[in-house]
């Protein structure tokens, strides 16, 4: 099957032009008329991903390679050591980034793994309404993302409205109508600003709330008839 009869089934499932405008969702390396008879599903690219890959292959990724414009191609740095590998393989890369977000990912983390109903979705945001302690809710959502520890920030005991947003959604604290906030990569100053507006978050990590991906895309791929694979994608953090 060609590259471009793939996207096309992509951009029917996850429309690109929902991407956001900052993003790069689309074909980031590749030839649209080329044959391809493997799929490989992965969040990230890294080196060991593409040192394990036969030749001819097609990667699809959550996050893009190429973000902005590239002003030269330094094999020895990043993501120009990369693509260099990737063209020796001809291994050939569509993302899906935030189009994926809003269409599949944050509805499919609220219902099937956190393992509740939405009540509202927003753009990015999906919310769920519940009656929780805020301490017990906060170890079931630990528990679910197998986080080693919890980063909250706890505005009140009682949870009542969630807003759910996979990945880095700290931008949009601003417009959050809940009491507690579910994203990752909350910092200091994120902290802050959810404590003065007695808005509670849990970082639920970006690599443990967007993992699942590739297990969503999987299901939708086997109607295509073409042999897909899902990585063992690694969260780059380690922690001691």
């Amino acid at each position: 099957m060609k590259i471009s009869q793939i996207y096309d089934f992509l951009n029917e499932l996850s429309p690109f032009e929902l991407q956001e405008s900052w993003d790069n969702s689309g074909l980031m390396l590749g030839d649209f008329n080329q044959e391809v008879k493997k799929i490989v599903l992965s969040i990230d690219i890294d080196e060991a991903l593409l040192d394990s890959m036969e030749e001819n292959t097609l990667l699809i990724t959550h996050h893009p390679l190429i973000f902005g414009g590239l002003k030269q191609l330094e094999f020895s740095k990043y993501p120009a050591n990369l693509i260099q590998k990737m063209i020796q393989k001809n291994i050939s890369n569509i993302s899906m980034h935030t189009n994926f977000d809003k269409t599949h990912l944050n509805e499919y983390v609220a219902t099937e793994i956190l393992g509740y109903k939405i009540a509202q979705k927003d753009g990015f945001v999906v919310y769920i309404d519940i009656d929780e302690d805020f301490d017990v809710f906060a170890k079931k959502v630990a528990a679910v993302f197998s986080l080693t520890h919890i980063k909250c920030v706890k505005s009140s005991q009682r949870v009542k409205r969630v807003a759910l947003t996979t990945g880095s959604g700290c931008s949009l604290i601003k417009s959050i109508k809940a009491d507690c906030f579910l994203t990752g990569d909350i910092k200091y100053h994120d902290a802050m600003e959810a404590k003065s507006i007695n808005l509670s978050m849990i970082d639920i990590g970006h690599f443990e709330s967007e993992q699942f991906f590739t297990e969503i895309l999987f299901k939708h791929l086997k109607n295509l008839g073409l042999e897909a694979i899902i990585s063992s994608s690694k969260n780059p953090f380690t922690y001691i």
